[in-house]
C-alpha cells in the first residue's frame, strides 16, 4: 500500500468552526482524524518501555499545533528518572529547534500541572506537553477539567503524556495509546524516520471502536505520513 502524506493534521480555526470533524470526512483507512486545537488531548504509554517514544509523539504533534510559535514541555521528575532525561541530538532529529522549546523540570505532579495551565495561559505559547510518570492522586478528573479548560480559554493544544499507568477517566477531547515501531532504513542504510503506532481509544467526536494508525514523523517537512491504519481490539 503506497504511503499518504497528510497535509496537516489540525484544522484552522476558521475550518472547525465551518463544519465539525464527524467520523465520514475521514473514509480513507489511510486518513488520521484531524486533532483539534485549543483542547486536551491524553497520550498513554502502551508499556512503560514505549515512555520515551509516546514522548516524542507527543512533540511531534506539538510542533504541529504550536505552527511556528513555541513549544513548552514540562518533565515530571520521575519521568526522567524512569525514561530518561531530554536529549539535545535527539530533539534535533525529531526537528526540534532549539528557540521551538522551552523545557520545563517539575518535580511533582502538582507542580507539572501548574506549569500547564501557566503555560496555557500565554498568548505567545502554541501548545504544551506534560510528561508524567505512574498513578497519582493529583491527576483527578476535576485537575484534567482545569487543563481542558485552560487549552480552550488560551487557544493552545494540550498534550498529556502518561507512562506506568492504565488509561483512564479525564476531559480529555482524544484518549491515545502509542508505541514504538520499526523504522525503514532511508538511502545508505541511514537511519529511518521515527515510527509509531498511534491506537484511538477514545474520541468526543466519534469514530466507534478502537483504531490504530502506524505514523511516520518526516523531521524535515515536521509533518506525518499515515502508512496505514485497521480496527482494532485493545
Amino acid at each position: 500500500m503506497k504511503n499518504v502524506r497528510s497535509k496537516s493534521l489540525y484544522a484552522k480555526p476558521s475550518e472547525q468552526q465551518a463544519k465539525p470533524v464527524q467520523p465520514d470526512d475521514f473514509a480513507s483507512k489511510n486518513a488520521f482524524p484531524v486533532v483539534e486545537n485549543a483542547h486536551l488531548h491524553d497520550l498513554y504509554a502502551a508499556s512503560p518501555a514505549d515512555a520515551v517514544s509516546t514522548g516524542a509523539f507527543a512533540l511531534a504533534l506539538a510542533v504541529e499545533a504550536a505552527a511556528g510559535r513555541p513549544v513548552v514541555w514540562a518533565l515530571h521528575e520521575m519521568m526522567a528518572l524512569e525514561a530518561g532525561r531530554p536529549h539535545g541530538p535527539g530533539l534535533h532529529e525529531l526537528g526540534l529547534r532549539p528557540n521551538d522549546l522551552l523545557l520545563v523540570r517539575a518535580r511533582d505532579i502538582k507542580t507539572l500541572l501548574t506549569v500547564g495551565e501557566d503555560a496555557l495561559r500565554s498568548c505567545a505559547v502554541g501548545a504544551v506537553v506534560l510528561s508524567a510518570w505512574g498513578d497519582s492522586r493529583t491527576l483527578t478528573l476535576t485537575a484534567s477539567r482545569r487543563l481542558s479548560m485552560a487549552a480552550r480559554t488560551g487557544g493552545a493544544s494540550m498534550f498529556l503524556v502518561r507512562a506506568g499507568v492504565d488509561p483512564m477517566p479525564s476531559a480529555a477531547e482524544t484518549r491515545w495509546s502509542v508505541r514504538a515501531v520499526a523504522s525503514t532504513p532511508l538511502e545508505g542504510d541511514a537511519p529511518g524516520h521515527p515510527v509509531f503506532s498511534a491506537t484511538l481509544l477514545r474520541s468526543r467526536g466519534g469514530w466507534g471502536g478502537p483504531r490504530t494508525w502506524i505514523m511516520e514523523w518526516d523531521r524535515e517537512r515536521r509533518s506525518f505520513i499515515a502508512q496505514n491504519a485497521r480496527s482494532t481490539p485493545v
